[in-house]
């Protein structure tokens, strides 16, 4: 058998417990599903999930996001401003 190493991972408290329950749910552990995902990183030689740099207008939207989370603001100052503008986008 091959020798074993420690690996630690700094992961958010919420995230560890809801991912440890949805694996025990599929009869894993955290650490299988870590074994899992460097075997098929190292099998593929990928990362098994499609990761994709954001174009320019996801970009924006994303800075954009960020900013009014800062700020503390929002587009749209109402539930029925946001409806108006879907309605309008929507006729466009």
């Amino acid at each position: 058998m091959a020798r074993s190493t420690m690996l630690h991972v700094r992961v958010d408290d919420e995230i560890k417990t809801q991912a440890s329950e949805a694996l025990a749910a599929m009869g894993l552990s955290v650490s299988d599903a870590v074994r899992i995902l460097l075997k098929r990183v190292v099998n593929d030689q990928a990362f098994p999930l499609e990761l994709k740099v954001p174009n320019a207008e996801t970009r924006e939207a994303m800075k954009e996001a960020r900013a009014m989370m800062a700020a503390r603001t929002a587009r749209f100052s109402s539930v029925d401003a946001l409806v108006d503008e879907l309605e309008k986008d929507r006729q466009q």
